[in-house]
């Protein structure tokens, strides 16, 4: 069966950097979408970032840009997610979540387009 284990959570300073990683085992990893969500206490789980099957086509929401970066290495069977000048409000749970298919019409930021999901990694930024 798909899993998706997360690491890399921890928790760091304002302002520093950190990387995510989600490994990926029981699929076709080259055939399956990416995405990354976050969920703090109490809020809904949010979109952070998505990455197509061949990493051509990276999405992020607005107010994330410049700061999160989602990458993949096929031959490993890994989603990255780099994060910098994290602040405070980034505290929170991230989720690796995976969809098999090409289609880059189905929107990455809808949490029920994702099929897998992982359990999740904290990441606490203290100010």
């Amino acid at each position: 069966q798909v899993q998706l284990v997360e690491s890399g959570g921890g928790v760091v300073q304002a302002g520093d950097s950190l990387t995510l990683t989600c490994a990926a085992s029981g699929l076709t990893f080259s055939e399956y979408a990416l995405a990354w969500f976050r969920q703090a206490p109490g809020k809904d789980r949010e979109f952070v970032g998505g990455i197509s099957w061949n990493g051509l086509h990276k999405y992020y929401p607005e107010v994330m840009k410049g700061r999160f970066s989602i990458s993949r290495d096929n031959a490993e069977k890994t989603v990255y997610l780099q994060m910098s000048s994290l602040k405070s409000e980034d505290t929170a749970v991230y989720y690796c979540a995976a969809r098999a298919g090409r289609s880059l019409i189905t929107r990455f930021d809808y949490r029920a387009n994702w099929n897998y999901w992982g359990q999740g990694t904290q990441v606490t930024v203290s100010s």
